[in-house]
């Protein structure tokens, strides 16, 4: 069977009928449903980590209105007979995201908000034409429907719609809320003292909450996703039988994540059998309960990648998918202190922090603590040890992919307070050819970053990239001139002059002057030059760095 690979189907029935690769997640719920006697289940984990799939794998299996038995042939939850005879199509199941639900102000999130109700009243619009809906309720569900229902009656939207299905169908209603906390969380980054944008959106979110969880007869059970447990503001209190899992628990780790085990099997139906270690050491390393799981958001990512490049080599696919702003917040916060800890990280390192998976999105930046635990939740940072257990924890960075982020907001961070006269003293140094000024002065510079001594070669060309970019300079970097690609290109239009520069990073200080001899080479040999006509003035450099020390040679 050829071996097909989508990248970001979050859709189960269209992945399946696609004949997409799918690793087999489905025991969650005969393990949810026999195993648990959860009214309400929570399950928090990272982004990128397969909660929406799991949610459109179970209301692809419950629902009433499907006929699954197609999609699910083959895997392992049809080996429970008995449990899927009882258990497939045979519930009414009430689905909706809230993971689009933001705005600028509370008013523009609301009318998401009452969107999203709307769009979920036009899937189950044919309870208007049921008899046995009770009339007021479908006077409520045409209002949400159309938007405009009082705030009362969108917080009791939910309830209002299981009760319809109830009396339609004769069964409760299985309810599935996917990303629940991004109203909140976006509401926690968009509040001031003059928009007190969260507590409203909290009031809201928490009634639509109270009233379809809490004592509400119309439901079977619910499950719900998100990144952080929320605590302190209580939206879940008085909820019968509930019960939350996170990357702390052991429990329903194995379903969130690819293990060692499902990823070597991929490989083998893939014939890439040759690219474990890089897999590994660029997407595994997370620790969820007691075991060692892989972002599956970047394994499939990368096998996509290597379906059609055979040499294709890893990159971060995190970057246009997550927000990676908190790790700034969080290291340029001089009250914590915290740059000596983010130096132990990126160097291998290991922390210990007290952690909380019950959080605010109000006060996560109140405290150190906080903040560290959001970035264990939200997948930056990993327990070092899978056997601790309790608040303190020993904390590492996964993976070569989430290290290139801290790299990414280490020089974010150099970029936002760099000296800008040590800058313009450096670029005075370079076209004037001095090439012990320019490595004196790019070694301060490099000093006053978070000391890092794993650095790689990419890392130094951002490095230099950040320096030159806002100078009122033309800066290019691995662009393709002539036969290859230079690092740094400099185009000063003005002075009709430019600087070329490829840069290495040495394994020993005793290989610096040599490195750069090479990197002059290189220059010349891929003919970088090429293109810059009408330049009265073009300096080629080579630029070695060995951990924070930098050197420079100008080519002859």
């Amino acid at each position: 069977m050829a071996f097909r690979v989508g990248v970001g189907e979050s859709d189960f029935a269209n992945l399946r009928r696609s004949d997409q690769y799918y690793v087999d997640k489905t025991d969650i719920i005969y393990e949810l449903v026999e195993e648990t006697e959860n009214k309400v289940t929570l399950f928090t984990r990272p982004r990128r980590f397969g909660k929406t799939l799991m949610m459109s794998m179970m209301l692809n299996f419950f629902s009433i209105r499907k006929d699954s038995r197609e999609i699910f042939e083959g895997l392992k939850i049809t080996e429970h007979e008995e449990f899927c005879e009882k258990w497939m199509n045979q519930y009414p199941v009430l689905f909706l995201s809230f993971k689009d639900i933001e705005g600028e102000t509370f008013d523009g999130a609301y009318k998401m908000l009452k969107t999203r109700l709307a769009d979920v009243c036009k899937e189950w619009d044919f309870l208007l034409e049921e008899s046995k809906v009770n009339p007021a309720d479908r006077e409520i569900f045409e209002k949400i429907m159309f938007k405009t229902a009082e705030e009362d009656e969108v917080k009791n939207s939910l309830k209002t719609i299981t009760r319809m299905a109830y009396a339609v169908y004769g069964k409760k209603v299985i309810l599935l809320i996917d990303e629940y906390d991004v109203p909140l969380a976006k509401a926690g980054e968009k509040n001031t003292a003059e928009n007190q944008y969260y507590s409203s959106m909290l009031d809201v979110i928490r009634g639509i909450m109270g009233t379809s969880l809490k004592d509400n007869e119309f439901l079977e059970f619910a499950v719900i996703t998100g990144c952080l447990r929320i605590a302190k503001e209580s939206i879940f209190t008085g909820t019968n039988n509930f019960a939350s899992y996170s990357v702390l628990d052991e429990d329903f780790s194995e379903y969130f994540g690819f293990s060692e085990t499902e990823v070597e099997k991929m490989l083998a139906v893939a014939d890439q059998r040759d690219k474990r270690d890089v897999i590994k050491e660029w997407y595994d390393g997370y620790v969820f309960g007691s075991g060692l799981v892989y972002c599956p958001w970047d394994v499939m990512n990368y096998m996509s990648a290597l379906k059609k490049r055979k040499d294709a080599r890893p990159k971060n696919y995190w970057k246009n998918t997550s927000h990676n702003g908190i790790l700034f917040t969080f290291v340029k916060r001089t009250d914590f202190k915290v740059k000596g800890k983010f130096e132990i990280l990126m160097n291998g390192g290991t922390i210990v922090q007290t952690i909380s998976d019950e959080l605010a999105y109000d006060t996560l930046h109140s405290s150190e603590d906080n903040l560290w635990s959001v970035i264990l939740m939200a997948g930056y940072l990993t327990k070092a040890d899978a056997r601790e257990e309790g608040e303190t924890v020993s904390l590492k960075i996964p993976n070569r992919e989430i290290a290139s982020i801290f790299e990414d907001t280490v020089v974010r961070l150099f970029k936002d307070t760099m000296d800008d006269s040590a800058r313009k003293l450096m670029m005075e140094a370079l076209w004037k050819g001095d090439e012990q000024g320019g490595a004196r002065i790019i070694s301060d510079l490099l000093w006053k970053t978070i000391s890092y001594h794993d650095y790689h070669e990419d890392y130094y060309h951002a490095f230099l990239a950040g320096i030159f970019v806002g100078m009122g300079y033309e800066v290019e970097s691995n662009k393709e001139k002539g036969l290859g690609r230079p690092d740094i290109l400099l185009k000063d239009d003005d002075n009709r002059r430019a600087i070329i520069i490829e840069a290495k990073k040495s394994k020993r200080e005793a290989d610096m002057d040599k490195d750069c001899d090479q990197a002059i080479d290189q220059i010349f040999t891929e003919k970088y030059g090429e293109g810059l006509y009408g330049y009265t003035q073009i300096l080629c450099y080579g630029i070695s760095f060995f951990q924070k020390q930098a050197k420079v040679k100008k080519s002859p």
